[in-house]
């Protein structure tokens, strides 16, 4: 049985990674979707792999005027939306001490400010009882190097989902986060690291994950469309980790 049929969701940062896979699963489940990216090659490339029932905008969440000009355009084409995917984010890596202005306003325009006001611009147009999923990450509690600024940005939208949830209940809307551990996405080749580094970065960290494997974005975005389904509807202001078992003890090796 599909379980989003009838449903338009919308995705951010839905041309790669958990998001492309997002969508494919949203449209498996029968709902009409939404992908956002910076790039219009790359968007082409996804609608490549999804087919052209996919709705594609150039839209870069760091910027408020643009996510004003995307639910303007998602209005228009669809009314309202019943489920909104705040995927995009970005990771650069920096020690404490060596951080820069300009690598946290990066992390925190996108990963913060953009998934804040991605929700705030799109609640005009959001369906009574529906469903808000924010892609956070275990990095949010892991204390784990070099991520100082992409936890905290982390850390802060889990804060904020909880407040939002709470806020938005009278109007049956949930909104929840979701905690990936380590994926096998391209979040990490595009932060800049040397292919040596990324090699031995990913051995570590694999090590470390009980089920010893890397996640799917196919993985996530099954939690995902759980979430944005009707089975989900008594949940809301809940965080959900998935990540191998790494949380539960992020010593072993």
């Amino acid at each position: 049985m599909k379980k989003l049929t009838g449903k338009t969701a919308v995705i951010t940062g839905g041309s790669s990674g958990i998001g492309l896979a997002a969508a494919k699963e949203f449209l498996a489940q029968g709902a009409k979707v939404v992908i956002t990216g910076r790039s219009q090659p790359t968007l082409d490339e996804a609608i490549r792999k999804l087919g052209s029932d996919v709705t594609a905008i150039v839209s870069d969440a760091a910027d408020v005027k643009q996510t004003e000009a995307l639910v303007e355009k998602v209005k228009n084409a669809y009314g309202t939306v019943d489920v909104l995917f705040v995927n995009a984010g970005i990771f650069a890596a920096a020690p404490v001490g060596q951080i820069t202005e300009e690598m946290f306003d990066n992390q925190m325009g996108i990963n913060f400010k953009g998934a804040v006001f991605t929700i705030e611009k799109f609640i005009p147009v959001l369906a009574d009882g529906a469903s808000i999923i924010n892609l956070s990450s275990v990095n949010a509690y892991t204390g784990m190097p070099t991520t100082a600024v992409y936890a905290a940005s982390k850390a802060a939208l889990n804060s904020y989902t909880r407040t939002a949830a709470t806020e938005r209940a009278p109007r049956k809307i949930r909104v929840n986060a979701v905690n990936p551990g380590p994926v096998a996405t391209t979040l990490f080749v595009k932060s800049g690291m040397s292919g040596e580094v990324l090699s031995g970065f990913a051995a570590a960290i694999q090590n470390r994950v009980p089920l010893k494997r890397f996640g799917q974005p196919a993985d996530i975005a099954k939690l995902v469309a759980f979430l944005a389904s009707d089975d989900a509807s008594y949940i809301t202001g809940s965080e959900y980790n998935i990540d191998g078992g790494i949380n539960i003890n992020p010593l072993l090796s």
